[in-house]
Parts: structure tokens; sequence; C-alpha cells
């Protein structure tokens, strides 16, 4: 995970995946989402958390982050354009 960030490649996580981020260090200033059981982890690893509601994301550099499965549509759709991804109907 290292890698991916400091490639600036792109990296989603939703829910505790944010643990995983905090704990490789990487989201030292970044506007990150969780699960809200994990704001602590993400402040004590140097991100600011995003207390967004549980069907939204956010996407900050290269991370697209959201706090639960019902963002699953939106985290997506960030995920896609973060991608370079065209969908055409």
């Amino acid at each position: 995970m290292r890698q991916f960030a400091e490639a600036g490649k792109p990296i989603a996580a939703i829910c505790h995946a944010a643990q995983l981020l905090a704990a490789a260090d990487v989201i030292r200033g970044k506007r990150i989402s969780a699960y809200p059981a994990c704001a602590p982890e993400v402040k004590l690893a140097g991100g600011e958390y995003a207390d967004i509601p549980v069907d939204a994301a956010v996407t900050d550099g290269n991370f697209v982050t959201a706090p639960a499965w019902p963002a699953h549509p939106e985290w997506l759709r960030q995920f896609l354009v973060l991608l370079g991804t065209r969908i055409e109907l």
C-alpha cells in the first residue's frame, strides 16, 4: 500500500479499511472518511476524519474513501473518475 500511495496511484477504501491506511502511515494530511469508530485511528495517523453521510464518499488526491456499504454507488463513481474511466450510455 505504501508503494501505491508514494507513487500516487489511486486507492479506494471503505468502512474499516481506513485502519489499514492508518497502519501504513499514508494518510497524513489527507481528508479520509471511514466507519465512525475508525475516526480516532484516522486522526492519530495524521489524517483529517471526514464525517460525511453514510451514503457519501470523499476524494482527496489519490484516495477515495467512504464510511460504509450504502456509499458504494458514490464511492465507485468517484473512484472511476479518479481512474479516468469514461462510461457512455
